[in-house]
């Protein structure tokens, strides 16, 4: 085992090479463009991609439409597996939003192009208003 396989208990490592490297972001150029674009914070502070994060620090992490809060338990600097990606910080993001269902009408094959009937029909289940 080299120096950066393992997880480590010491040191700091890079923000973008450690969500990198946990696995938070798909490739390092994301994690990085992250930092730069503001969506990366630690300790509450915007963080750029050579910063500095230490065992303890929060990580807050706006990617793929979803907010992660991390706190860091171990160092990483090279990218690891998924089962040693998930002993290295504890997760206190919140649960991720249900997609909202959109119900779209299903016409039978083979029926052709609705009505003008049909149609409005449909914009009532819609709950839209009706075209005059």
């Amino acid at each position: 085992m080299g120096s950066g396989d393992a997880p480590q208990a010491e040191g700091s490592v890079r923000v973008d090479v450690w969500i990198w490297s946990v696995r938070l972001t798909k490739t390092r150029a994301q994690a990085a463009a992250a930092c730069r674009a503001g969506h990366v914070k630690v300790g509450g502070d915007r963080a750029k991609p050579a910063q500095s994060v230490r065992v303890g620090d929060e990580v807050r992490l706006r990617h793929a439409g979803r907010d992660r809060v991390v706190v860091v338990s171990k160092i990483v600097k090279k990218r690891v597996g998924p089962p040693v990606a998930a002993e290295c910080f504890i997760d206190n993001s919140p649960p991720p939003p249900r997609e909202l269902a959109i119900q779209v009408p299903v016409r039978d094959r083979g029926t052709g192009r609705p009505t003008k009937r049909d149609r409005r029909e449909m914009e009532r289940l819609q709950g839209r208003p009706p075209e005059l």
